[in-house]
């Protein structure tokens, strides 16, 4: 009976626990990156320098947008790469998780099938 129990588990709620934790994991790495937030403000200035408005002069006006244009530029490559390296981490973890999913369900023959193969004298250090 602690056998069908634990299969019963194992294949009912404990799937349903791996799975729950796997979409929590990957919705922390997408959290963390804010890859939709980065994405709306890709052209925003860098850490808002240089924001404001500038009244004055045609010549401190001209500064005013070259350092602006130099703020957005910096601050586009810096958010471009940061979605970048958050999908490639999103889609590593996104697989990982996958598989863990995936092989959850396998885990539980895994003693039986290390029996077979010792019993065969098959060894994993005579490859």
């Amino acid at each position: 009976m602690f056998i069908v129990g634990l299969f019963s588990w194992w294949y009912g709620d404990g799937w349903r626990q791996r799975f729950a934790v796997a979409r929590e994991h990957i919705a922390s790495v997408y959290d963390y990156f804010s890859i939709d937030l980065l994405a709306r403000t890709l052209f925003s200035p860098f850490r808002q320098i240089s924001a404001g408005k500038v009244r004055g002069p045609i010549g401190v006006q001209l500064q005013a947008f070259f350092d602006q244009l130099i703020s957005r530029t910096i601050g586009a490559t810096v958010r471009t790469i940061v979605i970048i390296m958050g999908v490639i981490t999103l889609l590593v973890t996104v697989a990982v998780n996958l598989f863990a999913v995936i092989a959850w369900g396998f885990v539980p023959a895994l003693p039986l099938a290390g029996a077979v193969l010792a019993s065969t004298g098959w060894v994993p250090w005579h490859i």
